[in-house]
């Protein structure tokens, strides 16, 4: 009894692989014999190789000027994407994003990771905390 399952895949393939195949084309199966294997990602992996000569360098996108109908469109889908409710470009903390936003020149406005939003939540937090305890031991 064996009760390794490679051990068995490279025992049908030396000893039965014909039969085994035969078998598997027959039952529209995928032949799981070692080599077989090896053949199968070689030649996926060549498949996708050969799409590398297709891909080309992306120049940088055009940025469409500013307009209020540009803006208004991408608030609306943003509503939509991130499930927002419709009041909440009307919220004051919204419009102070906004108008921090614009502030910025060319350079574009930089947004921040999970893990940097994450660490400001917590770091806000704190000093929510230390600025309750001040007021409470006054």
């Amino acid at each position: 009894l064996v009760d390794e399952v490679t051990t068995l895949h490279r025992h049908l393939e030396a000893n039965h692989s014909a039969r085994y195949r035969i078998w598997a084309k027959g039952a529209n199966f995928l032949s799981k014999l070692p080599g077989d294997i090896k053949k199968h990602k070689q030649a996926t992996e060549e498949v996708h190789h050969t799409l590398d000569c297709d891909l080309q360098e992306i120049s940088e996108c055009i940025v469409a000027p500013y307009s209020n109908r540009l803006f208004h469109r991408t608030a609306v889908e943003w509503l939509a994407a991130t499930d927002q409710p419709i009041q909440a470009l009307e919220h004051p903390k919204f419009k102070e994003l906004i108008d921090v936003a614009s502030r910025v020149l060319k350079s574009g406005v930089d947004i921040p990771g999970w893990k940097a939003t994450w660490g400001e939540i917590i770091h806000i937090f704190k000093d929510y905390l230390t600025q309750l305890r001040a007021e409470l031991n006054v």
